[in-house]
């Protein structure tokens, strides 16, 4: 029988894990083992406090680090190594299965096709989601499932290798033949896995039927500082991401958006949309570019600060000259 793993990375975790721990219980296909990488254990030992948490989420194993070593693409490898079932499903703490049906719904592709190695879930907004976003979900997750090769690119431009680690399986055998997730990246782990799944001539499927609630009302700032973050992502992974342009399936987006707001008779969100749409498109193009801004204000764009103190620790790591030595000059003090 065919086992599967579920990995969930927390940090300051609340209610919602609760309730993504207890419908992974109800699903139809059993999880073997529920893997939480955790960032900061005091968050995590306040949550449980008082809690009979060990005795009830039997199947829960915890692994804890801080925020100064977790890393969206490294911390999630490292999961992957303490599973040995046959497939891994990368969740975050937020998202909430829809139904009993969720991982039964998203292995199906991964059982069927052999090429296919990684396979997504569709997104539903919460129930407070404001109409923007909402319309933002129904966009990026519609309702047809499908599977995407890189064949595939004039077609769908960067749509092809759009996944989301929100909630998507993956064969683990395959996933670390490929490498894993990169080992150092601010955003995109799961997109830059999907190319390079496609690059070796896999494909990725997209679970229409698996649903999971999902949804972030996020204010302008806030769009501003993950865009930015998805752009430092893009400048990072040319190899990916030069071979399509992005800016066009966000035009699509704020076109279509502005029209479900005029068919739904509320215009007087359209300004609010393109608001919230121009701090995307600055924060990404800053992001892009960051190379040339200050450090200061990278820090102040950023939504993940400790990526950028990690970042200048590679760096000034990898400034080291092995073959010289660090101590004093004798010679200049004599």
């Amino acid at each position: 029988m065919r086992t599967v793993d579920v990995v969930i990375p927390t940090y300051q975790p609340g209610q919602k894990l609760l309730q993504l721990l207890d419908q992974l219980s109800k699903q139809t296909v059993p999880v073997n083992k529920i893997i939480l990488m955790n960032t900061e254990e005091k968050y995590f030992d306040r949550f449980i406090y008082g809690t009979a948490f060990n005795e009830k989420y039997k199947n829960v194993v915890v692994y804890h680090c801080s925020k100064k070593e977790f890393d969206h693409g490294n911390t999630r490898n490292r999961a992957v190594k303490h599973s040995s079932s046959d497939f891994v499903v990368m969740m975050t703490q937020d998202a909430v299965p829809k139904d009993s049906f969720l991982l039964e719904k998203l292995l199906k592709p991964l059982l069927e096709y052999d090429d296919v190695v990684v396979s997504y879930a569709r997104q539903l907004p919460n129930a407070d989601c404001r109409a923007i976003e909402s319309y933002t979900r129904s966009f990026n997750y519609p309702e047809k499932s499908c599977i995407k090769s890189w064949g595939d690119l004039d077609r769908l431009g960067i749509k092809t290798f759009f996944c989301s680690n929100v909630c998507a399986a993956y064969k683990r055998e395959a996933f670390l033949e490929l490498g894993g997730f990169v080992k150092h990246t601010i955003f995109n782990e799961d997109m830059i896995f999907a190319a390079t799944a496609m690059k070796a001539g896999k494909r990725v499927a997209y679970a229409a039927d698996a649903l999971v609630v999902h949804s972030h009302n996020y204010t302008a700032g806030q769009q501003l500082k993950r865009n930015f973050d998805l752009g430092v992502s893009q400048a990072d992974h040319p190899e990916v991401f030069s071979v399509v342009r992005s800016e066009s399936e966000g035009l699509k987006l704020v076109r279509r958006t502005a029209a479900f707001l005029r068919e739904k008779h509320l215009v007087g969100q359209i300004p609010v949309l393109y608001v919230h749409s121009a701090c995307k498109y600055i924060g990404y193009r800053l992001g892009r570019h960051y190379k040339k801004l200050p450090k200061r204000l990278i820090l102040k764009l950023t939504s993940n600060p400790d990526y950028w103190r990690q970042y200048q620790m590679k760096k000034d790591v990898s400034s080291i000259d092995a073959t010289k030595g660090y101590g004093r000059n004798l010679e200049k003090e004599r």
